[in-house]
């Protein structure tokens, strides 16, 4: 039978990088991948003396099962299997490398023989597809297969120590490093780092392939394919597909997508989701269908091909291929199935948004409301964090970034700076713990430190991508561009500070002046994504009795408009704590301080803030005097403003103090009661309230009506002060923990009317025909530029099907 090759092939071009050559390829065609290598080395069924071979007789291990030794010992077998796949119509083949690090050789204590191997493989698979290539006339490819190795950086290998790692980055960086300078000097055109299982892995090998390019190599296009273990749609380590898109993309892989663990019908959601959140090309080469048993693959060739084809005529797919339990069958059935299929066409996704991970995704674009970075994980900013972190409890200080998210933090601020404390250890320690926390990694961190080791030590640990804070001009331009290009190895987005040589910026047009330089330095010199750039223009203290301090506040509002003006891409912050520091232990005021501030800064376009998440007050809920006396303060309307403001300290609130909540507002009505407890998240007395409006049949004659009425009035008021920027996401949520609460109570009762209604009438049809009451409220949040960004359904819910409730509720709370 004649070999199969692929449809529209051309020879190399001279003139075009190998990245423009593939690319060029992928935009007129389904571009195919070679099977299961482990698959086909299975079905020789060779013995320990065949692994051993000459070179290996004598060595002390058993070497069985080392399938990636055997390009060193039966050469032929794999060059063999090489061929097989490419006249089967794969267009790229896989080195046999998939265990070839020192790490996972170590095993079989062959560590030392990792450049070997690789090389040796490459060359091997380099001369299976030249061969082709001259036999066919069709150019093949090869990919250098980068294993995720037998260790992991995000999970801990010991159930009792869940900060213990058994490998660190660096030292998988090196790892990954000597494999690919064997591939790549065996000569491999692509770089295919595969099976991805923890993200944070990937990222070590990202970063060493990303650093070999910079210092000795020529570039090679990068793909970057993972693993989802179950339907779930998430990896072993915890992240959904989207979230390991983001965290990875820093590489600009020429192609990402998905391989091995399932079979392509198990596959294809997920491979759909990346699908639309990245530009790059989808590669997806699944298992022959779930194992059997036995451990082995059932699923036909034909069937394998059927499936992918669907992924094929529907757009998904750019490259195909095999994984697990695949062969040249499976491979020559595939090609066949997508040769005159068209290729995918990658979206055109919106500009203008920084993308954050944790084990979840964060968006934050021009309609995203303000982003609350927690800050009381700070060793210098919380007293109770500081005290543990010093005593070493670090499984209780882990309380403190778990109540930060409950209430509300978007992005986790972590900082260890303190003279007592190894910063670099007490960092790596604690972002560890977090890993194990999903409830808490589910979060992008913020790694903050002023000693650059430390925010390494912090982004070696964490498999999302992360801000890190921060970097300045202060140390020159040279220490500026240095730690910018190690930030973006990493993958980070960055925090900049309005410092530079001559100090720190103080006035408007020296932030302004500061920030701009940063900004083209960091586009320009470095290709930094401008939407990973953060400035933060100093929040500097004001009240402080010192007239020169009087318009900081003032400054730094109009600094960040005229940077988010004239900086495109850019996001403004900033450390809230500061703006306060003249009023500290006077809570009441610093609270009221901030929350003026933010509904100013914001409007102007602050984005995002450390804050205490959870102790912001609503605006309109300021004491009217305060509420005067702080905006004095910060526009600097009174030169007598501060002490204005102590005098109301002294006069007010037990010194400035908060007051314990009184409860007054019980005198009012039910329905009052009701929406005052949800607009203030107070849970204590909701279902006595909702029980008494519940009893009163003449007003709610059904349960439904206590929802539609007191209730969502309350949530109706909520939305409105979100979108006027006059309420935050962690009072928005204990809202939503009312609403659930009070929601919860009533739906015995719906159930109870509802089995009434549905004996009366004989059927759920005949009830939903005669008596559709169904309740589709919901809050529109309108942004702070008037764009209704954030549709919160509370309630989707008919007398019938009550369930829906809680789930609709705990999107939000």
């Amino acid at each position: 039978m004649a070999p199969t090759g692929p449809a529209g092939a051309h020879p190399p071009d001279p003139q075009k990088s190998m990245e423009d050559e593939i690319a060029s390829v992928l935009q007129e065609r389904i571009m195919v991948l070679d099977g299961g290598m482990g698959t086909m080395i299975q079905q020789h069924a060779l013995s320990e003396e065949d692994f051993r071979g000459y070179e290996f007789k004598d060595h002390s291990r058993p070497l069985k099962g080392n399938n990636d030794l055997l390009s060193i010992t039966q050469p032929d077998i794999i060059c063999d299997i090489h061929k097989e796949y490419l006249l089967s119509g794969a267009d790229i083949i896989e080195t046999n490398t998939f265990s070839s690090t020192r790490v996972a050789q170590a095993d079989y204590g062959l560590e030392h023989l990792a450049y070997q191997l690789n090389k040796v493989s490459a060359q091997v698979a380099r001369k299976a597809a030249d061969d082709v290539t001259a036999q066919t006339g069709i150019r093949r490819y090869v990919a250098g297969a980068m294993g995720p190795t037998n260790r992991t950086l995000s999970v801990s290998p010991s159930v009792e120590r869940p900060d213990y790692r058994n490998i660190t980055f660096d030292e998988l960086v090196e790892a990954y490093k000597e494999q690919a300078k064997g591939l790549l000097d065996g000569g491999v055109d692509i770089l295919l780092v595969e099976t991805i299982f923890d993200t944070a892995n990937a990222k070590a090998a990202i970063f060493a392939l990303q650093t070999l390019f910079e210092e000795e190599y020529a570039p090679r296009p990068i793909f970057v394919s993972g693993t989802i273990v179950d339907k779930s749609g998430r990896t072993l380590s915890g992240q959904t597909g989207e979230a390991f898109v983001i965290s990875v993309s820093h590489s600009k892989p020429l192609c990402i997508g998905l391989n091995c663990a399932l079979g392509a019908v198990e596959m294809r959601p997920f491979i759909e989701t990346i699908g639309k959140c990245t530009t790059a090309y989808i590669i997806c080469y699944p298992n022959a269908g779930l194992p059997n048993t036995f451990g082995g693959y059932d699923e036909t060739p034909e069937v394998t091909a059927k499936h992918i084809k669907n992924f094929a005529l529907d757009g998904l797919v750019n490259i195909v291929g095999g994984c697990c339990g695949t062969t040249p069958a499976h491979i020559r059935k595939i090609a066949e199935a997508v040769k005159f299929c068209k290729p995918r066409v990658p979206p055109s996704l919106s500009q203008g948004y920084m993308l954050l991970s944790g084990l979840e995704p964060f968006r934050i674009g021009p309609y995203t409301n303000f982003v609350n970075i927690g800050e009381r994980c700070n060793v210098a900013g919380s007293r109770k964090f500081a005290k543990l972190i010093m005593a070493g409890n670090y499984e209780e200080a882990l309380s403190v970034a778990k109540s930060q998210v409950e209430m509300g933090a978007q992005v986790l601020d972590i900082n260890m700076d303190d003279g007592m404390l190894d910063g670099p250890a007490a960092m790596t320690r604690f972002c560890n713990l977090i890993s194990s926390e999903p409830d808490i990694a589910k979060v992008p961190l913020c790694i903050d430190s002023s000693n650059f080791s430390v925010i390494e030590a912090g982004l070696k640990c964490c498999q999302g991508k992360c801000i890190v804070n921060s970097i300045s001009l202060k140390e020159g331009e040279e220490d500026f561009l240095e730690k910018a290009r190690k930030i973006k190895l990493y993958g980070a987005a960055v925090v900049v500070m309005a410092f530079d040589e001559m100090g720190q910026a103080t006035e408007t047009e020296a932030k302004i002046a500061i920030c701009s330089r940063a900004y083209h330095l960091l586009v320009e010199k470095v290709h930094f994504n401008p939407n990973d750039i953060i400035f933060d223009p100093n929040i500097l203290t004001i009240g402080t009795g010192m007239e020169e301090h009087n318009l900081y506040a003032i400054n730094f509002i109009n600094a960040t408009k005229t940077i988010k003006e004239t900086l495109p891409g850019a996001r403004i912050s900033g450390g809230l704590s500061n703006l306060s520091f003249s009023f500290r232990g006077m809570d009441a005021i610093r609270e009221a301080m901030h929350g003026v501030f933010l509904y100013h800064a914001i409007k102007y376009g602050m984005d995002m803030g450390i804050v205490n998440a959870g102790n912001l007050p609503v605006y309109d809920d300021i004491h009217k005097e305060l509420l005067q006396l702080c905006e004095n303060l910060i526009w600097n309307k009174d030169p007598d403003a501060t002490e204005k403001l102590l005098h109301y300290a002294q006069s007010h609130a037990q010194g400035g103090r908060k007051v314990v909540q009184t409860d007054e507002w019980r005198k009012s009505s039910v329905e009052e009661r009701l929406e005052y407890a949800l607009i203030k998240g107070i849970e204590k007395y909701v279902i006595a309230d909702t029980e008494e409006a519940r009893l009163n049949q003449q007003k709610y004659p059904r349960p439904l009506n206590v929802i539609e009425g007191p209730l969502m009035n309350g949530m109706k008021i909520v939305g409105d002060l979100f979108g006027a920027g006059k309420m935050f996401l962690p009072q928005v949520i204990k809202s939503a923990r009312v609403m659930k609460k009070a929601v919860g109570h009533l739906i015995p009762y719906m159930e109870k009317e509802r089995e009434e209604r549905r004996a009366k009438r004989g059927s759920i049809e005949e009830e939903a025909r005669h008596s559709p009451l169904c309740c589709n409220a919901f809050i529109a949040c309108p942004d702070k530029n008037g764009n209704y960004f954030l549709l919160m359904t509370f309630i989707q819910l008919s007398c019938w099907r009550v369930d829906a409730v809680l789930w609709k509720l705990t999107v939000l709370a």
